[in-house]
């Protein structure tokens, strides 16, 4: 994704935004911050599955619609917060009207919440000529969330920390995705709660080292300590990850907290077709798209 595809800007007052989603392809947790944080090491991929916000500068005050999912209005939407921020920062004294087109599913694990504050901060950044540098703009989105400084970036990167320390990955192979997102919410908090640190390998240096290599095979490194926790809870996920193996995937994995589970296919047709039985399953939302590089 480039900045030409992920904006239009409308007229001089408002702003279109893409914000899309990430999957996770690897997942350690490698310890707990005294402020209650856990630290990782993770591999994020951003793919072509948007939420699309429509910016338009106002005179005074913030107004936060949304449509396509149900989210909570007001100081309760994350964008409205974010919003808040950027004003808050810049000390401009102005508004805007944001609407929020919702097509990634909500606490489903491919960061849709994350990646809509990072097109909130991006949009109103543009807008108002960029009075925010790109470390502010990193440390605003820190403040927010977790995974949102990697929607600023928005391509594969490597993260550790508590995902703000992101390392760009080049010359990862692409794939086509095949994600299955059932219509159950998980709470991220919830199942980085109830992860044993104890039960967690120490080799990420090994997929560190691997990533970007011409000879990698990603498939190999799949691998998420959260998905014995979520699994637990629902263990019908299971049965999709089995399924998509079993439909050609090279590799299937539980992205972030769950629940979306998704599988990686060598060419579109394959996944076209997975994604035609696993939507035939009617076991969720089913999404067949690209890895953006």
């Amino acid at each position: 994704m480039n900045d030409r595809t992920s904006r239009s800007l409308v007229d001089n007052a408002t702003i279109e935004m893409l914000a899309p989603a990430k999957l996770n392809l690897y997942l350690r947790i490698t310890g707990l911050r005294n402020n209650g944080y856990h630290e990782i090491v993770s591999v994020f991929v951003p793919v072509a599955l948007y939420d699309t916000l429509r910016i338009r500068k106002r005179e005074r005050g913030l107004e936060v619609h949304c449509r396509g999912r149900e989210l909570p209005g007001g100081e309760g939407n994350l964008v409205h917060r974010t919003a808040s921020r950027f004003f808050e920062n810049t000390g401009i004294n102005e508004g805007a009207e944001i609407r929020l087109t919702k097509t990634i599913p909500v606490s489903s694990g491919l960061g849709g919440g994350s990646s809509d504050a990072a097109a909130t901060l991006l949009g109103l950044n543009e807008l108002w000529g960029e009075p925010l540098t790109a470390m502010q703009l990193k440390d605003i989105a820190l403040s927010i969330g977790a995974d949102v400084p990697f929607f600023l970036l928005r391509k594969p990167a490597l993260a550790r920390g508590i995902g703000e320390i992101l390392s760009p990955i080049e010359g990862l192979p692409s794939f086509w995705y095949a994600i299955v997102s059932p219509h159950i919410m998980v709470s991220t908090a919830w199942a980085y709660s109830r992860v044993k640190l104890e039960l967690t390998k120490n080799d990420n240096l090994n997929i560190i080292n691997c990533l970007g290599k011409a000879d990698s095979n990603i498939p190999d490194i799949l691998s998420n300590d959260l998905e014995k926790v979520t699994f637990g809870k629902y263990p019908f996920l299971r049965s999709i990850k089995t399924s998509l193996i079993e439909l050609g995937a090279l590799g299937s994995l539980m992205s972030g907290s769950g629940p979306s589970i998704f599988g990686l296919f060598n060419s579109e047709k394959k996944a076209q077709e997975a994604g035609k039985v696993l939507a035939s399953d009617m076991r969720g939302d089913v999404f067949v798209v690209k890895a953006l590089t």
